[in-house]
């Protein structure tokens, strides 16, 4: 495997959860990488949360590589286009790009079904999680050309287009997975390669508070819901990405839909707690059946 030592990296949405880890994964292999998201050490988001991308990007020096702090609004373009601009004129190309902007934990109302869900907060959940996302790649473009090349991931949720529990929910994820494929499509005379990645059951920090534990004794949240047991931590999917990216044949996975239990197999990689979660066959054995 290749070092990412030279290489440019934007994580956008990486204050927390699994922008956070990628990050840091990344950064692990010695990529520049620039976190952008809402929350400052100075400002906070409409999420709330306390994680900041100063402290992300910091996680990413710690961690071997050259972490970037950028404030950046995904769903103002003229942000996105400053953005892009900066990382232009500061490093001279871009490598990758990982889309993992989200917001929409506030937005989304399980349980209630199309046409009583708000309909303000579904469309703005399609803004911030799929216009935002369309509006990334679109700036990322003349730079990766530029670099004769890169790599675009799309987060998601899901390897398939079956819903996913609520309208809109479904709809910003599934949006995700065909914005990878089609701009494969689209792409594969530029060298630009275009996949769509998720996690399994995710362990992020909002997830662990829910349930009331930490890192360390996450199993206790098992108490509160026993699929909890399947869970991944975010470096599971950052350890994923790390290995997609390492990976001198990634071209030839363009347009494809990878999920971070199929990945662990395909490259033999464990959590952070030595574990190999398999949300897949979780899911078949415990939920599906």
């Amino acid at each position: 495997m290749e070092s990412l030592k030279g290489k440019v990296a934007i994580v956008a949405g990486g204050t927390r959860g699994a922008g956070r880890a990628i990050s840091v994964k990344l950064g692990e292999a010695g990529a520049t990488v620039y976190v952008t998201g809402r929350t400052t050490s100075k400002s906070q988001s409409p999420m709330g949360r306390k994680e900041t991308i100063e402290e992300t990007a910091d996680m990413v020096t710690k961690a071997g590589g050259k972490g970037i702090p950028v404030k950046v609004d995904h769903m103002i373009e003229s942000e996105v286009i400053q953005l892009f601009d900066r990382v232009k004129k500061e490093s001279g190309r871009l490598d990758i790009l990982v889309n993992d902007i989200w917001g929409g934990d506030p937005l989304t109302e399980w349980g209630s079904p199309f046409g009583e869900h708000s309909l303000s907060k579904g469309l703005l959940m399609q803004k911030q999680a799929v216009e935002s996302h369309i509006v990334t790649a679109h700036y990322s473009i003349p730079l990766f050309k530029e670099s004769n090349g890169g790599l675009i991931i799309e987060v998601t949720d899901g390897t398939d287009y079956k819903p996913r529990g609520s309208f809109y929910y479904s709809l910003a994820k599934i949006s995700a997975i065909h914005i990878a494929q089609a701009m494969a499509e689209d792409l594969k005379g530029d060298n630009i390669t275009s996949i769509a990645v998720t996690p399994g059951y995710l362990r992020s920090e909002a997830m662990l508070e829910v349930y009331g534990v930490t890192e360390k004794n996450w199993k206790e949240g098992a108490k509160v819901d026993p699929h909890f047991i399947a869970s991944e931590s975010p470096y599971y999917i950052g350890e994923a990405i790390k290995c997609l990216v390492l990976d001198p044949h990634i071209a030839d996975k363009t347009g494809g839909i990878f999920s971070t239990w199929e990945l662990s197999e395909i490259y033999d990689f464990k959590d952070i707690d030595g574990t190999q979660p398999h949300w897949g066959n979780y899911f078949k054995d415990n939920i599906e059946s």
